[in-house]
């Protein structure tokens, strides 16, 4: 039986770009600037993206399109069968995991995609009311489980379909839509009297802010965001057309997510320091910060619609992403059709994800490791299992495949001259660089 596959560069790039732009870009990124100084940590973080992350992202490439296979057996075929094949479990399994509590913070976005269309964000109201408003939801039982349901569902839905005809259509439609969306904030977010000290914020560093721990964090949100140590882009790039251009490709999708990143920065600070709000307000931000600053704006109840359908469309560009990888393993090691495979992992991913959902509400009493379910979930994917899986992919790809397989792959059998001009560049980050850099900022985020 033949493997799918995109079915054109364009599809092959927006399907990428939609794994690596999600609620990293629209949730995360904006409150992890807030918490450590605004523009010195995105210095940081670009200087992560393109110096680190790109070699990574480059190596899962690789793997990917030299295998044309899922995850688990990219490691084990290009090993010959060696213990390198665990390392490709690995990267089966934390998506899922991560799969588990994306898709209730997918489902809180549904919420208030909900909320605003019923112009719950209008009427001056208080900031306080926001907040409790959140809290009411997420500290609820049935409420989340059936946003988490119906996150997982569409999901499951869109996947099943298969690459050409379920994901890649809806990445060609959703991505620029997207875009759009997003700019369309952004533009609205700089009329707003005050907004100059929102732009002060984002682009104006203080490099006393940075610290290990920052960089740490600027890293993990790098990995986060472009979904890498976890199978997203080798497997993608298993249905790749050899003729394509991995740099090319590769770069463009790093370009993409960090100008996501940046636009939804620009379209949610200058917002919050013109109502004269606290930036420094974490993973509250999107849910209760921003409802607040909607509800005081001009045409805000419209702006908020369009927000939360921004948030909606980004997760659920990822949360495709990381469901293909478990269905490719499953389909083609365990000879699963992809429906059974779809409808199994939602299932084991709804259970978890459920756990995950009542953490803040029933099952809030639970603590492992002094940190809720939900807490556990993120920082262990996070922090760790993403981190380990990309030092174990630039470690495989660095020191246990042959170079010249990696320049054979990296320059279309050496048809690529700028590419071969730049190899010796990327051989020495990825065997070098990537490694150290990777290990002493996990350790110094120990610290």
């Amino acid at each position: 039986m033949s493997r799918d596959s995109f079915g054109s560069r364009f599809g092959a790039l927006v399907a990428m770009a939609g794994s690596a732009v999600g609620l990293g870009n629209l949730w995360r990124f904006p409150y992890l600037v807030g918490e450590n100084g605004g523009a010195a940590f995105i210095i940081v973080y670009v200087a992560m993206v393109f110096l680190i992350c790109l070699p990574i992202f480059i190596s899962e490439f690789v793997l990917g399109r030299r295998s044309q296979k899922n995850a688990y057996a990219a490691f084990r075929d290009l090993s010959g069968g060696s213990a390198w094949k665990w390392v490709g479990l690995l990267t089966v399994i934390v998506p899922l995991i991560v799969l588990s509590y994306y898709s209730v913070i997918g489902g809180w976005s549904i919420e208030y995609l909900l909320k605003s269309a019923t112009f719950s964000f209008t009427g001056g109201a208080q900031q306080s009311a926001m907040s409790t408003m959140f809290t009411d939801f997420v500290t609820s039982t049935w409420g989340p489980l059936a946003c988490h349901t119906f996150f997982l569902l569409a999901t499951t839905l869109i996947v099943v379909v298969g690459i050409k005809d379920g994901i890649e259509k809806f990445s060609k439609v959703m991505m620029p839509l997207l875009f759009f969306m997003v700019m369309a904030i952004a533009f609205y977010s700089l009329t707003l009297p005050g907004a100059d000290k929102g732009l002060d914020y984002l682009f104006n560093p203080d490099f006393s802010k940075i610290d290990g721990k920052s960089i740490s964090s600027a890293l993990g949100q790098a990995f986060f965001s472009l979904s890498l140590g976890f199978g997203t882009i080798l497997t993608y790039a298993s249905y790749v057309d050899k003729k394509e251009d991995i740099l090319y490709q590769s770069s463009a999708t790093a370009a993409s997510d960090l100008m996501f990143a940046l636009i939804a920065g620009v379209a949610i600070m200058p917002a919050v320091f013109a109502f004269g709000l606290d930036p420094q307000s974490g993973p509250g931000l999107v849910f209760e910060t921003l409802p607040f600053v909607f509800s005081q704006m001009p045409a805000g109840g419209v702006i908020a619609i369009l927000f939360f359908v921004s948030l909606l469309v980004a997760a659920l560009t990822s949360s495709i992403s990381m469901m293909e990888v478990a269905v490719a393993y499953l389909v083609e090691e365990k000879n699963f059709s992809r429906k059974a495979a779809c409808v199994t992992l939602f299932a084991i991913c709804w259970a978890v994800g459920a756990l995950c959902a009542l953490s803040f509400g029933p099952l809030a009493d639970i603590k492992i490791t002094g940190r809720s379910i939900f807490d556990l979930f993120d920082h262990l994917s996070s922090n760790i299992l993403m981190t380990l899986g990309s030092l174990l992919t630039v470690l495989f790809v660095g020191w246990r495949l042959k170079k010249t397989d990696i320049y054979d792959e990296f320059t279309n059998g050496g048809t690529l001259s700028r590419n071969a001009k730049l190899f010796g560049l990327l051989w020495f980050l990825i065997r070098y660089v990537c490694p150290i850099a990777i290990i002493s900022i996990f350790l110094s985020g120990l610290i």
